[in-house]
């Protein structure tokens, strides 16, 4: 005859530890799961035009894809966007038919130079140039999916504080401002600076100051932004760092090829390239999808 199998002593306690065990390896695989399948998303933005936003924009995101990562570029200056032509790309479709319907947001897109894609915003397009909050969240919605395509999300904000930039900033995580030594744009800078805070305080913020004729005028830009900041909000953005004046990127424009990729050796491709590898990219994450966020953010 057997002997009789010993009873498993299982308290009540020791049940409902495992439960909650279950529970917590559950909720981390989850969250595993959504930080993989979630993009970093970076905004680029500047106070006023003419700053070269768009230049660093499109080498960041460059620069970034030949590393070896999934990149998209949105080109978020809609109706006057003009990151297709720094790439040297036509696209056949652009934002305004994804808000229109017409194809789908994944159609919309184009391959460019490095292995990166691009939504272009647009050109003429006055529904892009100042869309209402319905079509802003049609077109986050339309969005939020290509959160799962893509390791890093940059996206190139026309210069201002418009209604879509303003909705971006109160959901992102990471900001890179840029501005150029005039008094102008860094006045300009400060105000978006002061708004993107006002949105969103837990907002992590760094200045680049562009086309600097030495570093002296650069840092000099630097130290007048910090003390005005610091003296009137209180906190300050952090330092990436300058881009020299080059005439290197004038003829990247020109030749629609970026500085990074057509002449790596020059002294802004050099610049550039240690932008995108600021380390804060690299943890610009939030806790729930980013067009999610910023439709939330619309309400």
């Amino acid at each position: 005859m057997d002997a009789p199998r010993p009873m498993l002593n299982v308290s009540r306690f020791d049940i409902g530890r495992l439960k909650a065990f279950r529970r917590f390896m559950e909720a981390d695989r989850r969250m595993k799961e959504g930080v993989q399948q979630s993009a970093k998303v970076v905004c680029v933005a500047s106070g006023k035009g003419g700053t070269g936003k768009s230049i660093l924009a499109s080498n960041l995101a460059t620069a970034r894809a030949k590393a070896g990562e999934r990149v998209l570029l949105i080109d978020f200056d809609a109706g006057l966007a003009n990151a297709h032509l720094l790439l040297g790309l036509a696209p056949a479709h652009d934002m305004g038919d994804v808000l229109s319907g017409q194809v789908t947001v994944r159609q919309a897109l184009v391959e460019g130079p490095g292995g990166l894609h691009l939504l272009s915003g647009g050109v003429g397009r006055p529904a892009l140039a100042n869309p209402t909050r319905r079509e802003l969240d049609r077109l986050f919605k339309a969005l939020q999916p290509l959160e799962s395509d893509y390791d890093l999300i940059v996206v190139d904000h026309g210069a201002g504080m418009g209604y879509g930039t303003v909705t971006h900033l109160a959901a992102t995580s990471t900001l890179i401002l840029v501005t150029n030594p005039e008094i102008t744009a860094l006045s300009d800078a400060y105000a978006l600076y002061k708004r993107a805070h006002m949105v969103n305080d837990g907002i992590r913020v760094g200045l680049v100051v562009n086309r600097a004729h030495s570093e002296h005028e650069a840092e000099a830009a630097w130290e007048r932004f910090q003390s005005v900041s610091k003296r009137f909000l209180g906190h300050t953005p952090e330092w990436i760092g300058w881009v020299p004046f080059d005439n290197a990127v004038r003829s990247s424009v020109h030749h629609r090829r970026p500085v990074t990729l057509g002449t790596p050796d020059s002294s802004a491709a050099r610049a550039l390239e240690a932008v995108a590898r600021w380390s804060p990219i690299d943890l610009a994450r939030t806790s729930r999808p980013f067009y999610e966020r910023a439709r939330k953010a619309l309400r």
